[in-house]
């Protein structure tokens, strides 16, 4: 017996409200709940977003660095819409405030922002190393880093010709960032 699966188009998604505050990526047109994560995993993000917080204001660009709150419209969905959340984003000022009137998700016609980041754990290493890094890159977003706490490993995966170049830091290996091209991190620093 087969179990229909309710599916939500772009706009209901937006509208969506299970009265419990829950989070969801859109997937395919499917509500897939978003977890809190461990604690290594917040402290991970939260670091990282102080970490570019501070290069950002260093560099004096008009960016910023958000954890959790900015969604992407992703072109992965077949008939339906599908909308990522990124752990951290870092967009323009500009993109920002166009979001403040609205939902805050990038429609596929606006620019991408400038780097996302996704934080691995074991429910979504298999989304974040794989539909997601697809995903991105078909938004042509320059900069996808994942941090994974499992295996004590940062990849960088910088755009080229469409495609992701792949980068994987360990431990004392000075991480290498085209977005913040000065910053002096190793994959311990963040992990």
């Amino acid at each position: 017996m087969a179990i229909a699966v309710q599916r939500f188009t772009l706009d209901e998604y937006l509208a969506y409200d299970d009265g419990c505050d829950g989070r969801y990526e859109l997937v395919n047109g499917e509500l897939r709940p978003m977890s809190l994560g461990t604690g290594r995993q917040v402290a991970i993000i939260k670091r990282l977003e102080r970490i570019f917080d501070d290069e950002i204001e260093c560099l004096q660009q008009p960016w910023i660095a958000l954890s959790g709150t900015v969604g992407l419209q992703s072109p992965w969905g077949e008939a339906w819409d599908t909308v990522r959340i990124p752990d951290l984003t870092v967009l323009t000022l500009e993109q920002w405030e166009t979001l403040q009137t609205r939902e805050a998700v990038i429609r596929l016609n606006e620019p991408p922002p400038l780097l996302v980041v996704e934080v691995v754990s074991e429910s979504t290493k298999s989304t974040d190393y794989r539909a997601k890094r697809a995903e991105y890159s078909v938004l042509d977003i320059l900069e996808y880093w994942i941090a994974d706490p499992l295996k004590e490993m940062m990849t960088v995966c910088t755009l080229l010709e469409g495609w992701y170049e792949v980068a994987d830091y360990t431990r004392d290996s000075e991480v290498e960032s085209p977005t913040f091209s000065d910053l002096k991190l190793t994959a311990k620093d963040i992990l």
